[in-house]
């Protein structure tokens, strides 16, 4: 039976409020949640205080809710004791001051190694053999060079005064204009030098091409000029929506089970790097992390990764309780 505070409260809600049937319907559960542990702990609800509420919150949290659903509950108890305040029932608010547990931010997304590799190999041969070389530089620059998806498509054909970015493949070396207009320098590997140079033969064909704009006769056609390294079939430089649906559609033509996109190819290099050689400092430095913090995240996957390890191969993980197998 609901305790009459709250159903006064509730009728406020509902009649003077002119709250939603559902949002109210949520309010019952929550308070009755609230005269419930009241009841348990031998208070009215009136004489709640924040010890409570905090006692009240770690239960929850400790019997697996969720931060978010906490935080809910709180808000509703909170409008609740706010009401007894106007009302005169109350001289504090006891949910006040009292917060829910941050939620723990879930890990990125990366690709197992195996996983990465069949991406990184594969190739359309159905496709048109312009847009499978730009798209086939791209994965081997997100993958292989872990760059943000702005650095790769911020990349210039040449090194240049208004150029964000470009690269200087004879060195196997990108420059980036990073987060916070900052500058870095990466290293790409063999197989992201050898795709870029096989998307530069190509690339030319794809751009539009203009008349001459002067009026003179011209033996043809003259092509239009674009700094970019990725453009799109328009000549203009390729967008970030049009790289996430780039690798979505290959990725899944690929056979992987889950569409990638283009941060998951960077979780997953700076995971693939730190698992081989645990300087984490080096993939901070590549990463171009402001924060070693940032990058602590992949230890955390590197974690994962020998914890699944562990569990597949070792003998004593794979025997039940009770000794059997």
């Amino acid at each position: 039976m609901t305790d009459p505070l709250v159903q006064r409260y509730l009728d406020h809600v509902r009649f003077e409020k002119r709250l939603a049937e559902r949002t109210v319907a949520l309010y019952t559960l929550d308070l009755d949640k609230l005269a419930h542990n009241a009841a348990l702990a031998g208070v009215a609800l009136q004489q709640v205080q924040s010890s409570h509420i905090r006692r009240w919150v770690a239960q929850m949290h400790s019997g697996g809710r969720s931060g978010r659903g906490i935080a809910l509950i709180l808000s509703g108890w909170r409008g609740f004791y706010t009401w007894l305040g106007r009302e005169g029932l109350v001289t504090s608010n006891p949910v006040l001051d009292v917060r829910a547990p941050k939620a723990s931010k879930p890990l990125p997304k990366a690709l197992a190694v195996a996983q990465a590799v069949q991406f990184a190999n594969f190739e359309d041969e159905r496709a048109n053999p312009w847009l499978e070389a730009r798209d086939a530089a791209l994965v081997e620059l997100l993958y292989g060079g872990g760059l943000r998806l702005a650095e790769v498509t911020g990349l210039d054909v040449a090194a240049s005064a208004s150029a964000r970015g470009w690269l200087d493949l004879q060195a196997g070396e990108a420059h980036v204009l990073g987060k916070g207009n900052k500058r870095r320098i990466v290293p790409v590997g063999t197989q992201a030098v050898l795709a870029v140079q096989r998307w530069l033969v190509v690339r030319g064909q794809g751009l539009p091409t203009v008349t001459n704009p002067s009026g003179h006769s011209v033996a043809g056609p003259v092509v239009a000029p674009q700094p970019a390294l990725f453009i799109g079939r328009n000549g203009t430089r390729l967008s970030a929506q049009s790289v996430w649906k780039r690798l979505r559609a290959r990725s899944l033509q690929a056979g992987l089970a889950a569409p990638v996109h283009p941060h998951m190819l960077r979780h997953s290099f700076a995971s693939h790097v730190l698992q081989s050689s645990s300087d984490l400092r080096g993939v901070q430095e590549l990463l171009g992390h402001a924060n070693i913090r940032t990058t602590q995240i992949y230890t955390r996957l590197d974690f994962g990764h020998l914890t699944q390890a562990y569990d597949a191969a070792h003998p004593r993980a794979r025997l039940k309780p009770g000794g059997s197998k």
